[in-house]
C-alpha cells in the first residue's frame, strides 16, 4: 500500500503563485517506479484531470486551462511529486488531489490511479 499526503494548500490572490507537494511513503513503495498526476475538485463539480507526469519527469502532460500556468514535476529522492502553480484564477479552486499508478507512464484518467491522498484545499480570491 501506498500513502500520498498533500502539503502547501492555503488561501492566495488571483495572480499568485502557490506549490503544492505530494509525498509518498509506504512499506512497498517504489516512488520512481510510478506515473503520478493532479486531479482537482471544484465545489459542486466532478473531478477533473490537471497535470500528469511519468517515472522520470521526462514526460507531462496537462489540462487545457492551466497550460502555460502550471507546472508538474518529481524528486524522485525525495519521494515527492509538485505541482508550481502560477497566475492563479479564482476558478483554480479546488480540492486538489495527486495519484499514483503502478505503471510508470502518464495518464488523464482517474481510472488508471491506484493510489490517492485525501486532498487540499486552494483558494484563490478575487
Amino acid at each position: 500500500q501506498v500513502r500520498l499526503v498533500e502539503l502547501g494548500g492555503g488561501l492566495v490572490q488571483a495572480g499568485d503563485s502557490l506549490k503544492l507537494s505530494c509525498v509518498a511513503s509506504g512499506p512497498s513503495a517504489t516512488f520512481h517506479n510510478y506515473g503520478m498526476g493532479w486531479f482537482r475538485q471544484a465545489p459542486g463539480k466532478e473531478r477533473e484531470f490537471v497535470a500528469t507526469i511519468n517515472w522520470s519527469g521526462g514526460s507531462t502532460a496537462y489540462e487545457d486551462s492551466v497550460k502555460g500556468r502550471f507546472s508538474i514535476s518529481r524528486d524522485n529522492a525525495k519521494n515527492t511529486l509538485y505541482l508550481q502553480m502560477n497566475s492563479l484564477k479564482p476558478d483554480d479552486t479546488a480540492i486538489y488531489h495527486c495519484a499514483g499508478r503502478r505503471w510508470g507512464g502518464t495518464s488523464a484518467a482517474m481510472i488508471d490511479y491506484d493510489w490517492w491522498g485525501q486532498g487540499i484545499q486552494v483558494t484563490v480570491s478575487p
